[in-house]
């Protein structure tokens, strides 16, 4: 199933995420993952480990038209001439001649050059060496500077989003531009969302795993969820979410897990900084 973006592309509804898999780990892994059937795998610069992404593709013996590989372009690396190398970079670390999504990562607002590194990509799309652009970790005002800069709307912002942490504005923010949502820490890793009533209930309902509930609970909302898993078997149990539905009740009830305090893993993009 896929998900088609503002720009006529289309990428997988979900996706294999690779944080932090290095070396032969990260190799196995992202080759039982394509073994399981993902397609959209995600990588960064700052994953160390495009050159492992690669290599499991050139292992799988899949079509290379069969992929969407993504990387994103780090904070370091946002001034216009080096966001077009770190690109090139990524380019030749993944044996790849074209990337299909490219992202900035981070927002950096202290250093104040993400729309610079949006222009680039901009350009990368126009030269054909990026398919589809988009960034990670943007507020609505970074999304509404960038495209003032450049009158281009990203295809894509990647976020923390979770059950804890639905991003209820900023979906809403993203429907109305047209922008699609995808989901770092899918699952709430650590912070026991399958234990919670509304996850265990909706999935006893419908006779699958916790997770797979809310990987559904994503699907349906219409965000794209990138679940990482070295397991072979949760690899698997994490794409079969296509036979069951959850409820209006039993979506909003997952929502409804939301803290108050705004829980999350990563940073507040205002003010966090990666290099």
């Amino acid at each position: 199933m896929n998900t088609a973006l503002r720009d006529g592309a289309a990428i997988p509804e979900i996706g294999f995420g690779t944080s932090p898999l290095k070396g032969k780990d990260a190799i196995r892994a992202v080759g039982s993952a394509i073994e399981a059937g993902y397609r959209l795998i995600d990588t960064a610069v700052n994953y160390e480990n495009e050159s492992e992404v690669g290599e499991a593709i050139r292992r799988s013996g899949v079509e290379r038209a069969e992929f969407v590989v993504q990387s994103k372009i780090p904070g370091r690396d946002h001034a216009y001439d080096r966001a077009v190398a770190s690109v090139r970079g990524s380019l030749s670390r993944l044996g790849l001649d074209q990337l299909d999504v490219g992202l900035i990562h981070w927002p950096n607002p202290s250093v104040d050059l993400y729309a610079d590194a949006w222009r680039a990509l901009v350009d990368l799309q126009r030269d054909g060496l990026v398919r589809v652009i988009g960034v990670s970790n943007f507020h609505p005002h970074h999304l509404a500077r960038i495209v003032d800069v450049t009158g281009v709307v990203p295809a894509i912002n990647q976020v923390e989003m979770h059950p804890y942490f639905p991003q209820v504005a900023l979906r809403a923010e993203h429907e109305r531009l047209g922008i699609i949502t995808e989901a770092w820490s899918p699952l709430g890793k650590g912070m026991n969302a399958y234990g919670e009533a509304p996850v265990r209930d909706a999935a006893a309902a419908h006779g699958v795993s916790p997770a797979q509930a809310i990987l559904r609970w994503h699907v349906q909302l219409g965000s794209v969820p990138l679940p990482k898993s070295e397991n072979p078997q949760r690899q698997r149990e994490n794409l079969d979410v296509y036979g069951f539905t959850l409820t209006d009740d039993e979506l909003a009830a997952i929502t409804g897990l939301a803290r108050a305090d705004g829980r999350r893993f990563g940073g507040d993009p205002d003010t966090h900084e990666e290099m």
